[in-house]
């Protein structure tokens, strides 16, 4: 993997996990060695929580330059369960993780379409580009031909222009009115809202979609709702839910509580917008994503989230 990847991150001043300031990867990976030798998780916890990504990549390299060893494999000695997929979670780049998560996603019987979703309609253009490339390291898998052999019609096309997103300009109002010609049929169609809502940028959208619901006097949720139907409905519901108020729509993904969702969102969220999403959680739930947390899950697991959420709200 190559550690310069993406040596800016997804660095966002929102994000819960900040650089720990007085940083020395030798001492950690020192103090890993020692743990993993008395299977003190708690420890472990303790690190690999308080440092930011880039900084546990160099604590990996400082172990495995000490050790070497690989720390993802050491770990998988000593820990099992969740624990082990959220340590081993936070050792990676976030483009690494959502390229694990969309594998999860297509993995097995059945598609979990609404991960796919999640990922394909609440990352930019850039990210993604970044998350197929490394998908095809991680897989040796062409990410665009898994998604299409995956799904089928509408949906497919959907998936594969999110994944292709290309802004390109276009006119507020001959966007409406396509949009709304779309639905004036018998049968709605998908074309329009494919190319349009995956080809502007969310200032744009958010014109379109408010002046949509002027003119038809309904949301644009009730418009999907009536006249789409299946996977590509849920596809249009996310991708307006994720123009419209992304934060929000991850945190409704958070209040199931579901671990794969309440791991992966919060990892690969941490350094970017994980405190937009906290007060969304906080504003959907009234309950802060904190002490949520501490009614659904117990022990070093526990411990591990809180310390990725940081703070009550």
């Amino acid at each position: 993997m190559d550690e310069n990847f993406s040596s800016d991150m997804w660095w966002g001043t929102l994000g819960t996990i900040r650089p720990f300031p007085n940083f020395h990867p030798d001492r950690d990976a020192a103090d890993i060695q020692a743990a993993l030798e008395r299977k003190d998780a708690a420890a472990l916890v303790r690190i690999l929580t308080n440092r930011s990504n880039a900084q546990r990549r160099a604590v990996a390299q400082s172990f495995q330059d000490e050790t070497k060893q690989d720390l993802s494999g050491a770990l998988k000695k000593v820990l099992s369960g969740e624990l082990e997929e959220l340590l081993l979670q936070l050792l990676m780049l976030p483009e690494q993780l959502e390229a694990q998560r969309l594998k999860a996603a297509m993995a097995g019987l059945g598609t979990d379409e609404e991960t796919l979703l999640e990922i394909l309609c609440s990352r930019s253009r850039k990210t993604l580009q970044e998350v197929a490339a490394v998908y095809r390291q991680m897989y040796n898998k062409d990410l665009e031909k898994e998604l299409k052999a995956e799904t089928s019609g509408d949906f497919a096309r959907l998936v594969v222009a999110l994944l292709n997103k290309a802004v390109t300009a276009g006119s507020v109002r001959r966007d409406v009115q396509a949009l709304a010609a779309s639905l004036s049929g018998k049968k709605a169609e998908a074309g329009p809202w494919i190319n349009i809502l995956t080809s502007r940028d969310s200032d744009h959208l958010d014109k379109v979609l408010m002046e949509l619901e002027l003119e038809t006097g309904q949301t644009v949720g009730q418009l999907v709702e009536k006249r789409f139907s299946g996977d590509f409905r849920l596809g249009l519901r996310v991708l307006v839910q994720c123009i419209q108020n992304p934060e929000v729509y991850l945190a409704q993904r958070l209040l199931t509580m579901k671990t794969s969702l309440v791991q992966g969102i919060m990892v690969s969220h941490s350094e970017e917008d994980l405190l937009r999403i906290r007060a969304a959680f906080l504003r959907l739930s009234g309950s802060s994503l904190y002490s949520t947390l501490q009614k659904h899950f117990k022990g070093e697991q526990l411990l591990a989230l809180q310390a990725v959420c940081r703070s009550e709200d």
